[in-house]
């Protein structure tokens, strides 16, 4: 069974990867804390995505509702250290205990971040800019750390094979 996936921000990244993830099979809880991104992520899902795929995104209103049953949470807040440190800190307290927590990152240390949380082995980093992930297939680099479980690397690689990605991983001991 495919894990179902929390996404944190509809903008172009959320929406991207929303549209990926159904398209793949995935449960999609998409949300947005602008009530207008939601709307307009909405709409654009609905027109892109096939019949067979729409009933798998779910759009929510509440950090809490997309949290509750994920197996994977992706944030798609700035990267900027506040930004990424506040979504963590509630993704932590909202999510089960078995949910991994995706941040896509190219300037923060994952190690840094991950050791903010309760639960560092199910952190990991996606080094990918929004534009490389929309432009087609291939490679993803994928950051790590030395707390990283095999099961967390095993659920973020199996996630991003299905997404048609080549995942590479990169140990990130901080700074």
């Amino acid at each position: 069974m495919n894990p179902t996936i929390a996404i944190i921000g509809a903008g172009p990244l959320g929406r991207w990867l929303a549209l990926a993830a159904a398209q793949a099979g995935h449960r999609v809880l998409l949300e947005d804390v602008m009530p207008l991104n939601l709307r307009h992520a909405q709409e654009e899902l609905r027109q892109r995505l096939t019949a067979e795929a729409l009933p798998h995104v779910e759009f929510v209103s509440t950090l809490e509702d997309a949290v509750r049953e994920a197996d994977l949470a992706i944030d798609c807040v700035p990267d900027e250290l506040e930004s990424k440190l506040e979504i963590l800190w509630l993704l932590d307290r909202m999510a089960p205990p078995r949910t991994v927590l995706a941040t896509p990152t190219m300037r923060l240390s994952i190690a840094d971040l991950a050791h903010c949380t309760y639960r560092p082995e199910k952190v990991i980093a996606i080094a990918a800019e929004v534009a490389a992930l929309e432009a087609g297939r291939g490679e993803i680099l994928l950051r790590t750390t030395s707390a990283s479980s095999a099961e967390t690397v095993e659920l973020v690689r199996s996630f991003w094979e299905r997404l048609g990605f080549r995942p590479q991983f990169d140990k990130d001991g901080g700074n």
